[in-house]
């Protein structure tokens, strides 16, 4: 009898389960996805260029875990709320209480099973869309990554099962300390921001000084290595929740005193709104703060490390290509790149000597590459100096030969590579002397695009070519085979990035847009009094993407500071963590307003009658 009155219940008030239950979910499924990583010891430990992976995905876990307990219990909070009225009828009717938390116990466990059995399908559905489609994307093929992993889903199982038994029991808890009267008025039960100005002031105060000695952890998270991370992990969560619960609530009361902003159209009643609510909405706004961390953050992380790439490799080789003699073959390729630079020398050879022009190199002098500290990495600049006529690049202990300057034999290094005539030495003459000369002519071209990445396949083209050249094709070390072996080594990082990027964006969006929606039944008769009083249908949706975007914009920002404060944790492995941080940014906010929109248009068909 109790299990059939509790499913007529899940029946009456469908709408709202199906959005509780979209929220379990995704929170269950992204939780599984993270798992898929985390827990797969082998496949992270042979993909990532951190040391203590292993370390930071224990941590992630940890961190993700409390995130998931305080929603999983909000959201049954939010199910207890559902039937409080109703269950207030059934004790006016005589049902006792014990029955009544019964039935509250039964609907928890019926509504997380499914929620479990749901969520851990569309876990193994998206991890294994995400990832195979992140693979296709980054050319990543590295083996050990299972979308379906057995002890995933069963630490997912046991730690979410825990949780629904705990929250069916709070709940219970919960119903028999209610009484019937506010059983049955729960509905209009308000909510008010509790502020006091020396208690307010205190947390804030702790708080800014518990998200200060996070970031100075991550900061120097090079040298306090794990404890930095346990340390980072502790201070920023629990100082991002305070900030929420201290100040938030203040500055909504700011907003709703200032008169000036208040009497602009019904701005008094968006600001009351965002104030009577406020309460509820501290932690959970905190909560999507930190997921917004996470999210924005693994993403950026990526994107420094698949451009770390770039910056590694114009740190070792200047030039994108480097061919002597090149074939039609060669220049109809290289006829298909656009290049930024680019020179082409001349020489001639004999049995001992390759004889390049002092004119011509002079005249159009390479790069070289400029070692002053570390922001100068991957940086170059023209050759100065003179260059010696007749001087050799090398010469044996105790000849008379003039050497060229260092700066030049750098240079000339890059021009000629030790595998292309490793036998001869190279010596710089004048026109005139060139012209005298009886040898073998060559020419070498040299060259930067204007993106290197966007001709991979000309140079994977020119690189076969190149080896056809020469006896000893391994040791060619062009810069298409160490832009290769960066990306072997950084692609699995990216991978775990954009992967775990794309898993926390989604639980944000379902944590807020639940947030939202859960309680806009409760809003649909203020808007329809202020309706039927005559205010306008645009002034009404006006106020609703008003209030909406200060709820999206308080936990964006702290999002934002915290993944532009936490890209320092990488500065010690990264050349430049910040390189184009703008760009994974950008992308965050993007698809954050998206989110924006798509929660007021959703909320808006729930809240507003229908326009004349």
């Amino acid at each position: 009898m109790l299990f059939k009155l509790s499913m007529s219940g899940l029946k009456s008030k469908l709408k709202d389960y199906i959005v509780l239950l979209a929220g379990l979910v995704m929170s269950i499924s992204i939780f599984y996805m993270f798992q898929t990583l985390a827990l797969n010891k082998a496949f992270i430990e042979a993909n990532s260029v951190i040391d203590s992976i292993q370390f930071v995905f224990h941590a992630g876990s940890f961190l993700l875990a409390i995130i998931t307990f305080f929603y999983i219990l909000y959201a049954n909070s939010f199910l207890l709320s559902l039937r409080q009225k109703e269950f207030g009828m059934y004790m006016m009717l005589g049902a006792k209480k014990q029955k009544i938390t019964s039935l509250m116990f039964i609907e928890t466990i019926v509504l997380g099973f499914i929620s479990l059995l749901l969520g851990m399908t569309l876990g193994v559905g998206l991890a294994q869309g995400i990832g195979q489609l992140l693979m296709k994307q980054l050319e990543f093929t590295a083996g050990g990554y299972h979308a379906f992993y057995l002890p995933s889903i069963a630490v997912t199982g046991v730690f979410f099962l825990f949780l629904f038994i705990l929250s069916a029991i709070l709940n219970g808890i919960k119903l028999s300390r209610i009484t019937v009267l506010q059983l049955v008025h729960s509905d209009i039960q308000t909510e008010h921001a509790v502020i006091k100005g020396k208690r307010t002031a205190f947390i804030a105060f702790f708080s800014i000084i518990l998200l200060a000695i996070g970031y100075a952890a991550m900061v120097n998270m090079g040298d306090l290595k794990e404890i930095g991370i346990i340390l980072a992990l502790v201070t920023i969560t629990s100082g991002t929740y305070l900030i929420f619960m201290s100040l938030l609530p203040l500055i909504i009361k700011k907003m709703k005193g200032n008169k000036k902003r208040t009497e602009k159209g019904i701005n008094v009643f968006t600001f009351a709104q965002l104030n009577f609510r406020i309460n509820s909405l501290t932690k959970i706004l905190a909560t999507v703060a930190m997921l917004v961390a996470l999210g924005a953050g693994a993403i950026s992380a990526g994107m420094a490390f698949k451009n770390n790439i770039m910056l590694m490799v114009n740190g070792f080789e200047i030039y994108d290509i480097v061919t002597h003699n090149p074939t039609a073959e060669e220049k109809d390729t290289l006829a298909k790149i656009t290049f930024n630079e680019k020179d082409e020398y001349h020489y001639k050879t004999d049995d001992q000597f390759v004889y390049y022009i002092k004119e011509e190199l002079e005249k159009n002098r390479p790069f070289i590459q400029v070692y002053t500290d570390k922001g100068s990495f991957g940086k170059h600049e023209r050759v100065s100096g003179e260059l010696p006529a007749d001087a050799v690049a090398y010469a044996e202990q105790g000849s008379d030969q003039i050497l060229v300057p260092d700066s030049w034999a750098h240079a000339l290094s890059t021009i000629q590579p030790y595998y292309v005539y490793p036998d001869h030495t190279i010596k710089i003459v004048e026109q005139k002397k060139y012209d005298e000369i009886q040898g073998k002519e060559g020419n070498v071209f040299i060259g930067i695009s204007d993106d290197f990445e966007a001709h991979k396949e000309e140079w994977k083209k020119l690189d076969l070519l190149q080896q056809s050249k020469y006896d000893h094709a391994e040791s060619i070390n062009s810069k298409y085979r160490s832009y290769q072996e960066f990306y072997g080594v950084a692609s699995g990082t990216v991978f775990m990035g954009f992967f775990l990027g794309i898993a926390f964006l989604a639980m944000m969006a379902s944590c807020l847009m639940f947030k939202i929606l859960s309680g806009a039944s409760k809003d649909i008769n203020r808007y329809q009094m202020l309706r039927k009083i005559g205010v306008r249908y645009s002034l009404l949706t006006k106020s609703i993407y008003k209030e909406l975007f200060l709820v999206f914009l308080f936990p964006a920002i702290i999002g934002i500071v915290h993944v532009l404060a936490g890209m320092n944790m990488f500065s010690f492995i990264l050349i430049d963590p910040y390189f184009r941080v703008w760009l994974p940014i950008c992308i965050f906010i993007f698809i954050y307003a998206v989110y924006y929109m798509i929660t007021v248009q959703l909320y808006k068909g729930i809240v507003l009658p229908k326009a004349d």
